[in-house]
């Protein structure tokens, strides 16, 4: 009698024992393992009873805001292995029309963010904002309203230049021929507007009213000249203003005491100890200075202050001498 019964204990454990097997694996087999994707963050979890989206949220203690984008959506039932993700919405930006709007929004295109803050992009329109191809937390987007107009305008053609030699004239000197004329031609110009202020002027088409007539010059081409019975051969020569100046107590910029021949230059159009023949001058050489002789200026030096005086200011042919 006492075999029987504890072998009715036994047959008894052994199937408690396997009910309780069976009811922790089904209890396991009802859970689902999810995945949830929220601020940059992976939360693994499972769920026992939870039929949806929405549900798997709130027994992780997840809350949405208003404009937070959640894939699956909310009332999406959940299955095994099922990834769920939140995505946050922030604040962009956009400027245009003089107008700032502030949208809150998830990640989306910058033309769809335009939109979504009210405003329309037009065809040539300019969007200023961080090279993304989605917003950005904080964006800033700026609209730039591109127009354009066409206007006609008459406009001169400017007149070429013909040289042509002249071996009349010493080189250095011109004589102007013809003064030529400009021409007129009507041009349709294509203005550009950012925001309405003008940004680029292009003409895209021309028509010619008058054509222009060139101005002709004649070049000089004579090296060398006949002065008292002297032959003088030159580089160039140049018309000149000249004043002159007598004994100042000082020496000249070349350190020399000044003397008749000595003239004050400007060393950038003629260099100190350049050899010069100045016409009703005669021979000098560029050894001085002067804080008004700028250019085409001459000072020369002459012994009496009555001379000076005399000659005044005039303009006269210089020759720069090899």
């Amino acid at each position: 009698m006492g075999i029987v019964w504890s072998r009715k204990k036994t047959y008894l454990t052994a199937a408690i024992l396997s009910a309780l097997i069976l009811g922790i694996s089904f209890f396991f087999a009802l859970q689902k393992p999810v995945t949830i994707a929220v601020d940059g963050k992976a939360i693994k979890s499972r769920v026992f009873f939870v039929g949806d989206v929405e549900g798997v949220l709130e027994k992780e203690a997840i809350v949405l805001g208003k404009h937070d984008r959640v894939e699956p959506s909310l009332s999406s039932k959940v299955k095994k292995d099922t990834n769920i993700v939140v995505t946050r919405a922030f604040k962009v930006t956009v400027t245009a029309d003089g107008n700032s709007k502030e949208i809150i929004t998830t990640p989306v295109s910058i033309r769809e963010a335009i939109r979504l803050a009210g405003y329309k992009l037009g065809k040539n329109d300019i969007v200023k904002t961080v090279p993304v191809p989605k917003t950005v937390p904080n964006q800033e987007i700026e609209v730039i309203r591109v127009t354009e107009s066409e206007v006609e305008t008459e406009e001169p053609i400017p007149c070429g230049v013909e040289r042509t030699a002249d071996d009349t004239l010493e080189r250095g000197l011109t004589k102007t021929l013809s003064s030529g004329k400009n021409g007129l031609a009507r041009n349709t110009v294509k203005i550009t507007y950012h925001n309405g202020q003008e940004v680029k002027r292009e003409v895209i088409s021309s028509e010619t009213l008058e054509e222009p007539q060139n101005r002709v010059i004649a070049m000089g081409t004579i090296t060398a000249v006949s002065r008292g019975n002297q032959l003088l051969n030159f580089r160039e020569a140049r018309y000149m203003e000249t004043s002159a100046y007598t004994y100042t107590g000082y020496r000249t910029a070349s350190g020399k005491h000044p003397e008749v021949g000595m003239v004050a230059v400007d060393p950038s159009v003629i260099p100190m100890g350049s050899r010069l023949y100045i016409e009703g001058y005669g021979f000098a050489r560029a050894a001085d200075t002067g804080g008004s002789i700028k250019g085409n200026r001459l000072d020369l030096f002459m012994e009496e202050r009555s001379q000076c005086l005399s000659w005044g200011r005039r303009t006269v042919k210089v020759y720069m001498l090899h």
